[in-house]
């Protein structure tokens, strides 16, 4: 018996998503749990496992493009875990039975193009004909299709032969890719919010120097008491939230005709991953201590590598921080998360001079950026902003007392 294997159920928000891996060649036997493929969306990796122990038979090649109730493949079952035996593999002299061991997706692409499948030189396993090996013969046939005869009587110039249909080889130190899932939504993200809000960036910079007091004085006590790191992150998340509920504009967003006021403060944090940089929210950071803060970031980061994020975790958010500092960025204008009014942006810190009470001292020094949606948040709420974030970075003591 066939058992399908269907695309995993999409979140409500995403429509289609990439098939990037398959970890099983068509054939081969499978257990029951045993992870069979990826599935990229816009938003997460989404994994396909196997429903029972059998035999795979793919019906989507890699990099095929999914929509909700596709068919993957199936798995017969009865096969899984067992051996394949030399009598069940062809002889080497024996040639591969083509036409049956194509997938249905290479077989439905045969018959519409009118080919003949003896005639495609198979080069996946066991001499198996694959979607590829099918577009290269029809490549191969639309190049060496002769020019037509000429004719006898005189005519008039004949217009120029239109070139033949194939792709377009890189040229040399060229190299071509597809754009992965999330790529395109973050291309098409950033280009609607662009056209349709007013976005400006105002810039502030801080003293670091009384929050590395403070990490330095407590670090070893903190981790051992919560089992995470005190890093600066939580500082700035604080100080956001407290900034955020000072001005509730920055924590709004525009509906339609509506301003949309939040009450309560959900605080995206950007991290990297292999796909790309991706935003998991922190919920409610007004009722969180600092180690719940340092906790969820460590977790998120940790995940994000391995494309563990869920989908819940991707949403929700009010505000984002952004730090380029990791990277070694010393200063640029973030772009909004849409549909967030606002981004604060992060940057390295260096050791640079300052005048302090009139002297000229070098302290630790990080600039701030803080990039907003015109419509919404007016000049001056957005200085005043990045200025109280400013004032309880600089004094630790304020953001503990919530002043």
């Amino acid at each position: 018996m066939a058992i399908e294997l269907k695309v995993p159920e999409f979140p409500e928000s995403v429509d289609e998503g990439t098939l990037i891996t398959w970890y099983k060649q068509d054939g081969e036997a499978v257990t029951r749990d045993e992870k069979l493929a990826d599935v990229e969306t816009d938003k997460v990796v989404l994994e396909v496992y196997a429903l029972d122990n059998g035999t795979l038979s793919v019906a989507m090649e890699e990099g095929s493009i999914l929509r909700r109730g596709d068919v993957l493949g199936s798995i017969t079952s009865g096969a899984g875990g067992a051996a394949v035996t030399p009598a069940a593999a062809p002889a080497e002299d024996a040639p591969a039975d083509n036409n049956d061991s194509m997938s249905p997706s290479v077989r439905k692409l045969i018959q519409e193009k009118g080919i003949d499948a003896s005639a495609i030189n198979g080069t996946g396993k066991n001499g198996r004909i694959t979607k590829k090996d099918v577009e290269a013969h029809l490549n191969s046939a639309a190049v060496a299709e002769p020019a037509p005869a000429p004719v006898a009587t005189p005519a008039p110039a004949p217009r120029p032969a239109p070139a033949p249909a194939v792709s377009r080889p890189p040229a040399e130190g060229e190299r071509r890719v597809p754009m992965s899932q999330l790529r395109m939504r973050i291309a098409q993200r950033l280009v609607e919010v662009q056209q349709s809000a007013a976005i400006l960036t105002t810039f502030n910079e801080v003293d670091m120097k009384p929050i590395m007091d403070m990490r330095a004085l407590y670090k070893d006590k903190f981790q051992e008491e919560y089992g995470v790191k005190l890093g600066f992150m939580s500082f700035f998340v604080k100080a956001a939230t407290e900034a955020l509920k000072k001005f509730p504009e920055v924590n709004g967003q525009i509906d339609g005709r509506d301003i949309v006021y939040h009450e309560f403060v959900n605080v995206g944090i950007a991290v990297d991953s292999p796909r790309g940089l991706v935003v998991p929210v922190v919920q409610d950071t007004d009722a969180l201590s600092f180690a719940e803060v340092e906790s969820s970031i460590r977790d998120f980061a940790m995940r994000a590598k391995d494309n563990k994020l869920q989908y819940e975790e991707l949403i929700g958010g009010t505000f984002t921080i952004t730090n380029g500092g990791t990277f070694g960025s010393m200063l640029s204008t973030p772009i909004l998360n849409a549909p967030q009014s606002a981004i604060l942006g992060m940057h390295t810190i260096q050791q640079r001079p300052v005048a302090v009470d009139g002297e000229v001292v070098i302290r630790p020094m990080m600039y701030l950026a803080l990039s907003y949606d015109h419509r919404i948040i007016d000049g001056r709420t957005a200085v005043q902003f990045l200025v109280s974030m400013k004032e309880m970075l600089e004094d630790p003591n304020r953001l503990m007392l919530q002043l």
